[in-house]
Parts: C-alpha cells; sequence; structure tokens
C-alpha cells in the first residue's frame, strides 16, 4: 500500500497571482501550505474516526504524496473574481465515512460556500444518512492578471 489510511484531516485555502495559470495554482498551494508536497486528488470520501487538525499542527515531509480533495479555479480575466470552496458533512453513525464534496466558479466565496455546503448535504441524502457535523472553508481571489483560488481538505496519518 503506497498510502496509509488517513487519521486526520485538515481544512486549507489558499490564492495567489502568478506568471501563468501554473505558477498562480502554485502559488495558491505555497499560500495553502501544502506546496512543497506532491498531491494525489483524490475522490471525496474521509475515512471514519478522523480528527480534525490545524495546518500549522501537519508536518508534510516535502515531497510526500499528499491526497486531498479540492477545488481550484485560476482565470487570466484582470478584475475578474474567483472562488473555491470545499465541504465535509459526516453522519451520525461514527463507523460510517464523511463526505466531501467541492465547487469552484467566478464569484463570490460567501455564493461558492453557500452552493458546495448543499451540495454535501444533498450527497448525505442519497446515502440515506443524517447529517451530524458540516464544515466548509472558501476563498475568493480578485484576479490582477493570471490569478489562481483553491479550497481543499487534506488527509494524512498522524
Amino acid at each position: 500500500m503506497i498510502i496509509k489510511t488517513p487519521t486526520s484531516h485538515t481544512f486549507v485555502t489558499g490564492s495567489s497571482e502568478g506568471y501563468t495559470p501554473l505558477n498562480a495554482f502554485d502559488g495558491a498551494l505555497l499560500a495553502a501550505g501544502i506546496g512543497n508536497t506532491n498531491l494525489v486528488k483524490m475522490s471525496s470520501i474521509v475515512p471514519p474516526g478522523t480528527r480534525e487538525v490545524p495546518i500549522t499542527e501537519l508536518v508534510l515531509p516535502p515531497g510526500a504524496l499528499v491526497p486531498v480533495a479540492y477545488a481550484a479555479m485560476e482565470s487570466d480575466i484582470p478584475g475578474s473574481m474567483i472562488c473555491a470552496a470545499v465541504a465535509a458533512a459526516w453522519p451520525t453513525d461514527p463507523a460510517k465515512p464523511g463526505l466531501i464534496m467541492e465547487y469552484h466558479a467566478h464569484g463570490h466565496r460567501e455564493d461558492a460556500e453557500s452552493v458546495v455546503r448543499r451540495m454535501a448535504e444533498e450527497g448525505m441524502r442519497k446515502r440515506g444518512w443524517e447529517v451530524k457535523t458540516l464544515k466548509s472553508v472558501a476563498i475568493d481571489h480578485r484576479v490582477e492578471k493570471i490569478g489562481a483560488a483553491f479550497a481543499a481538505v487534506v488527509l494524512w496519518d498522524l
């Protein structure tokens, strides 16, 4: 097994300007605190029993393969507002996993956060699970030249 089953989760956001969209994305990852790792984009399930830790307590070795569910938006339209948001919902049954949803758009973080929270609630409904806890984070960025907005749930084994 390349990656152990995660025991912790962390919510992060970041935004940046860059020379190219990829440079802006890289800057957003750095701003989020995960820029020196290799992100492994995953589907959106949080293993049962994980605990939330702040990014300041998460020590990710440089170059580590890090599972992450994320939303990212890049734009080269000066003056435009871009946003990214993630939400995670946990069921009342602690033996069941949590569910993460991701969303990005042109617009403001409040709108993206509202949408992504509804997405998480809908995902739980489709599973027939009652929501015990729902958490979300979002970020927006006014593009100067080329910008990126990034929001994620990072999973890690502490």
